[in-house]
Order: structure tokens, then C-alpha cells, then sequence
């Protein structure tokens, strides 16, 4: 629950500065830091890191 709320806040003061200083880079801080979670969460897998990807993305119903 911490993380979602550290999400959110990250994406309101990113809003905040891209509308005040319009710099739309601003915008792109809570992209890079989700990217950067799910990253670090895989890398957490006990298993080699393309396989961890490659098993997450060869999930089928």
C-alpha cells in the first residue's frame, strides 16, 4: 500500500510541475519510475532474468 501511495504521490507533484514549469520531461518521472519498480521486481525472481521475462510473457490461458 506504501508503494501505491508513493505512485500517486510522484504522479500529482509530476503533474503539478509539468503544468507550472511546462516541461513535459516532468511528465514522463512516474513512467520511468514504474518501469524501474517491475524491473527490480523481476530481477527479484530466483531465476535467470530472460528467462523470468520470457516466462512472463509465455503465460497463455
Amino acid at each position: 500500500m506504501v508503494l501505491v501511495a508513493g505512485f500517486v504521490l510522484l504522479t500529482i507533484v509530476s503533474v503539478v510541475l509539468g503544468l507550472k514549469k511546462g516541461k513535459a520531461l516532468y511528465l514522463t518521472f512516474p513512467f520511468v519510475a514504474l518501469a524501474g519498480f517491475v524491473l527490480v521486481k523481476i530481477a527479484m525472481v530466483p531465476l535467470p532474468f530472460w528467462e523470468t521475462v520470457s516466462f512472463i510473457f509465455d503465460l497463455r490461458d
